[in-house]
């Protein structure tokens, strides 16, 4: 028997932003799907529109794996994991160690296969990229929260987003100004089957 997949299942019931109220909460599951869907839209504009080679099957899976690890060490405040230096490389390797102990419950061909996604190569474009789709997705969950009138949300929406800016990846830029304007409209204001 082996556990990987029931281990990944239960990416449903770790919980984001603990330390925030939101009013409504997200969990790392749906998080990594979003993740991926925004760094699949990042690899395909930096290919199509900027002439660029990503790999965007690798780009989408290391987004769909980035937080696996959190089923064993949950998912740690951004305040605290980036304290300083020691926290965030002491906190490193125990997710390191956690995304092998999860290959470690997989046939050994599978986790072959599996474990350049998991363990990603941090100095690639596509981790970079995946990167990127996780800060939009932060953002957009910061976009969510205001908009519900969650002040608590505001001043990590502002910080976020000067992260985006700072990143200086064109293909990122495209997307926040051609799809990212959209998360600020109602159901009404998107559209639909008119």
């Amino acid at each position: 028997m082996y556990n990987f997949y029931a281990f990944l299942d239960r990416m449903k019931y770790i919980r984001r932003w603990s330390l925030m109220r939101s009013s409504r909460e997200e969990n790392v599951m749906e998080h990594s799907w979003q993740v991926a869907v925004f760094a699949h839209a990042l690899a395909l504009i930096d290919a199509e529109v900027f002439h660029n080679s990503p790999d965007v099957s690798k780009t989408v899976l290391y987004a769909l794996y980035h937080e696996c690890s959190e089923v064993m060490t949950g998912d740690l405040p951004t305040p605290i994991k980036y304290y300083n230096s020691q926290i965030r490389g002491a906190y490193g390797e125990i997710e390191d160690r956690a995304s092998g102990k999860l290959l470690s419950m997989l046939p050994e061909k599978l986790a072959g296969e599996l474990a350049p996604f998991v363990l990603a190569d941090k100095n690639s474009r596509e981790y970079a990229l995946a990167k990127a789709a996780d800060k939009l997705s932060a953002y957009v969950k910061c976009v969510e929260e205001c908009k519900a009138g969650n002040a608590e949300f505001k001043k990590a929406k502002e910080s976020i987003e000067r992260e985006l800016k700072e990143k200086q990846m064109p293909c990122l830029d495209y997307f926040t100004e051609n799809f990212l304007p959209a998360f600020f409209l109602t159901l009404d204001e998107l559209g639909g089957l008119e």
